[in-house]
């Protein structure tokens, strides 16, 4: 198999901001090298650039070590805010898959499930996290996609890990999803799969947007508003724990704002995307489980991934699966059976093939 690489038109140069961070510099500087500023294309344009030039780097490297250029493939998996969990996990998965398979995956940041989907749209990255519920959204056409109309132009590799709802405040006073009227509070990126949860809850609740002086801001906006006392809460949907509310309540006590058994009642009503979920006390300091709902993280590919690809990618996860578990704990959720789960859109032919090879049977596209 060739080494594959998308290349784009010329754009203004790259100048990396920051210091190589600890997953390696240029894992760092591809992730980070779109500078704040930039619109949503632009910005996409110069992380796939980054993650451009890291392939070419690293396939450079693996021909000194004495592998042959023609054994490598040199894909983009895309992920989320890099203080959540798509990106600190896609990392994770990503070394694995490199050390482990023909395969050479470089993650990129974005703004989350939309973006990622968008980015998949255009050819501009060949695997990408999604929430199950954004990735039904994209098929059919609904909610954020409804001005595009469906997206067919992608396949699942697998479904990972729950993500939990967290409302997270500084504010003892703030104790409920009605204690959040008139207040300052962040509902996540517009387009993300978070900011529809953040709607679909406040709904649930008997609120709307109106209801709040909303506003939409990623991760490390919402940590640093609640720090500098800008927002009042935070709407945060990622597996637990999460990085950027872990560094929070390393320097204030935190509090989570639970869902009443209504509230999820009416959520779980919705559809196949929401489970009930629950927060232990102790994974951020609190005073008692939080009471939430999760959606899956999945991973999707292009369907113009090749066969051979995909199988490597799902290789690269699940014949590490041991090590997985051992070195996150997100690994703990990790299972084939669940990974095989997703009904209402097809998968890739290649994790198919992963899947058949395991005794289980999935619905494929072609």
């Amino acid at each position: 198999m060739g080494v594959r690489f998308f290349f784009l038109p010329k754009t203004r140069p790259l100048f990396p901001n920051e210091n190589p961070g600890p997953t390696g510099g240029f894992w760092r500087f591809a992730a980070r090298a779109a500078a704040d500023g930039y619109g949503r294309g632009m910005e996409l344009e110069l992380k796939r650039k980054a993650a451009l030039l890291l392939l070419l780097i690293l396939l450079l490297a693996l021909c000194a070590c004495g592998k042959q250029a023609d054994d490598v493939s040199g894909l983009i998996l895309t992920t989320g805010d890099e203080t959540g969990t798509y990106y600190r996990f896609g990392n994770l998965l990503a070394q694995k898959i490199n050390t482990s398979t023909t395969a050479f995956v470089a993650t990129v940041t974005s703004a989350g499930s939309g973006q990622n989907l968008e980015a998949l749209a255009r050819h501009e990255a060949q695997f990408a996290f999604t929430q199950y519920d954004a990735m039904l959204f994209a098929r059919q056409g609904r909610e954020a996609f409804r001005e595009n109309g469906p997206m067919e132009n992608f396949s699942v590799i697998a479904s990972l890990y729950p993500e939990a709802v967290h409302i997270v405040t500084l504010d003892p006073g703030i104790s409920s999803v009605a204690g959040l009227a008139g207040k300052r509070v962040s509902l996540g990126p517009a387009g993300s799969g978070g900011y529809s949860n953040a709607l679909d809850i406040l709904n649930a609740c008997g609120m709307t947007e109106k209801d709040i002086e909303a506003y939409r801001c990623s991760f490390r906006e919402a940590v640093d508003g609640l720090l500098d006392g800008s927002l009042d809460a935070a709407f945060l949907v990622a597996g637990a724990p999460v990085g950027a509310v872990s560094s929070l309540a390393e320097d204030r006590q935190v509090y989570l704002i639970s869902l009443d058994d209504a509230c999820i009642e009416k959520l779980l009503a919705e559809g196949p995307a929401y489970s009930r979920a629950s927060i232990p006390a102790g994974v951020y300091g609190l005073k008692e489980d939080c009471d939430t709902v999760a959606i899956d993280a999945v991973i999707v590919a292009d369907n113009s991934v090749s066969e051979e690809e995909a199988y490597d990618f799902v290789r690269g996860i699940y014949d590490n699966l041991e090590a997985l578990q051992k070195e996150s704990a997100f690994g703990a959720y990790l299972s084939l059976e669940r990974a095989a789960s997703v009904t209402e859109v097809p998968y890739h032919p290649g994790a198919a093939r992963y899947y058949a090879r395991h005794g289980i049977s999935v619905p494929s596209i072609g």
